[in-house]
């Protein structure tokens, strides 16, 4: 009897239906860049952030609409002359380094 029982549950229980994963992953394999332009490394102005864990440069964009415009940007990580950095935008200028602190007087 508990079988037929167990059965009659089984038969009245609505099919589930699959779910659709929501975001779609892309295929494996597959790597989208976002357009950069070359900027090469013409000097290194100085330390920067709370703790002098950026490095300000003036680079000089090497291609696209900002060819040869010299910009001031803040990097973060190891850098020196010559480098080439992938700028993901060229119009947005970092702020200039003023020379206040501890060991100015």
């Amino acid at each position: 009897m508990a079988e037929e029982k167990a059965e009659k549950v089984q038969a009245e229980e609505k099919p589930r239906k699959e779910r659709s994963p929501v975001a779609q992953e892309p295929a494996k394999g597959n790597v989208n860049f976002s357009m950069a332009w070359p900027a090469k490394v013409e000097e290194i102005i100085g330390r920067t952030g709370t703790r002098g864990e950026a490095i300000q440069v003036r680079c000089r964009i090497l291609d696209g609409r900002d060819k040869n415009k010299v910009l001031r940007r803040n990097i973060k990580g190891p850098i020196q002359l010559g480098d080439i950095l992938m700028l993901r935008e060229t119009e947005i200028e970092a702020r200039q380094l003023t020379r206040s602190g501890r060991g100015s007087g």
